[in-house]
């Protein structure tokens, strides 16, 4: 995964897979402070201590399709290369909240990439609860919740073709009038 919007996708996937029917995500970039930091929380099904203590290993996975789970494993790697940290807190029956933090000016530092369209998509793929999305600057505050935008498009398809376009521009122009990178 090389930018923090496929990492969001991927950690969304695990918490929609965990039952979670709150997911919040918060991306706050501090140029004074030199940091980039991705929180994602939610009210999943959360993992036991044996299970928390092996899920940056990228030889285990709960998943029974396969072997080998990368997403948890490669964000750590990629905050730490890019001299920031990754912290990963769970209970069960409590949900589980994942921080990655990364330099902001580290050359390694994975760039937040196509978020518009991968929020999106979590839009389309995500009717099970209420997810939150929250972009934080020194210039301002972007948020919005998936269930207001449901809200406002009604009884429209998200598939159809001026919503799709009408919410991927409302996502690019709120995070441009923050000058999120």
């Amino acid at each position: 995964m090389r930018t923090l919007s496929e990492h969001i996708l991927d950690i969304v996937q695990n918490s929609v897979s965990a039952g979670a029917t709150l997911i919040e995500i918060i991306v706050v970039e501090n140029k004074k402070k030199d940091i980039c930091s991705l929180t994602i929380n939610d009210n999943g099904c959360g993992m036991d201590a044996e299970t928390l203590s092996r899920a940056t290993d990228p030889f285990f996975t709960s998943r029974k399709t396969r072997k080998v789970g990368l997403g948890l494993p490669l964000l750590k790697q990629n905050a730490e290369a890019a001299g920031g940290s990754f912290k990963l807190e769970s209970q069960p029956g409590k949900g589980t909240r994942l921080e990655a933090v990364f330099q902001l000016s580290n050359f390694d530092r994975p760039p937040l990439g196509d978020i518009w369209n991968t929020l999106y998509l979590m839009v389309l793929s995500y009717d099970k609860g209420e997810l939150i999305y929250s972009h934080q600057t020194e210039k301002g505050t972007f948020s919005f919740s998936f269930n207001e935008l449901k809200e406002i498009v009604g009884d429209v398809s998200f598939q159809q073709k001026e919503i799709r376009e009408g919410v991927i521009e409302y996502i690019k122009t709120n995070l441009s009038d923050i000058e999120a990178r």
